[in-house]
Parts: structure tokens; C-alpha cells; sequence
């Protein structure tokens, strides 16, 4: 499981916000990344705003292309505001990218 998880993370690391140049792991927005025994993924995130231009095509994109890790039968996203995201959910990578180090 481990290893699937981490060839997960490893997908969702080539998935950008397209207004910040920051994948979504590293920005924080991938909360919680659920697998079961046969392989399905549920993984529940949230976006830097209720408003953001992508909120229906960006957890459409992260399922699709998290589907297509080896391993996986299945990629559901789910979007919750509850913790609210911020900068200081960054990784030290993505604030060191966008100048905030």
C-alpha cells in the first residue's frame, strides 16, 4: 500500500494550479489520500478558493490521471473548504518557489 501511495503522490506532484506555478501536493491542497484493499483511491482536497476558476476541471484532471497509476481500480475526489487552505499548508518547497522564504 505504501508503495502505491507513494506512486500516487508521485502523480499528483505533475498536477499544477494553473495560476500559481506550484503542483497541488506541494501548495497543500491534497488533504488526505485514502486507498482500499482492491485499489480504490478516494483522496479529499480542497482549492485556495471556493471561487477558483478550476474548481470543476482540477479534481476531474486529478482523477483521471490517478486512475492511471499501476495498481489502481478506481479515483474518486472529493473537494471539502474545512480546513480552509492557506500558504502556511505550503510545503517549505512551494514557499521557497513563489518567494515567501
Amino acid at each position: 500500500m505504501e508503495d502505491l501511495e507513494n506512486k500516487i503522490v508521485s502523480m499528483l506532484k505533475t498536477i499544477y494550479d494553473p495560476e500559481i506555478p506550484v503542483d497541488v501536493y506541494e501548495l497543500g491542497l491534497i488533504y488526505e489520500v485514502k486507498i482500499d484493499e482492491e485499489g480504490n483511491v478516494t483522496i479529499e482536497m480542497t482549492l485556495t478558493s471556493p471561487n477558483c476558476p478550476v474548481a470543476e476541471s482540477m479534481p476531474k484532471e486529478i482523477e483521471d490521471k490517478v486512475a492511471t497509476v499501476e495498481g489502481v481500480l478506481s479515483s474518486k475526489v472529493n473537494i471539502v473548504f474545512d480546513p480552509p487552505w492557506d500558504k502556511d499548508m505550503m510545503s517549505e518547497e512551494a514557499k521557497l518557489e513563489l518567494g515567501f522564504l
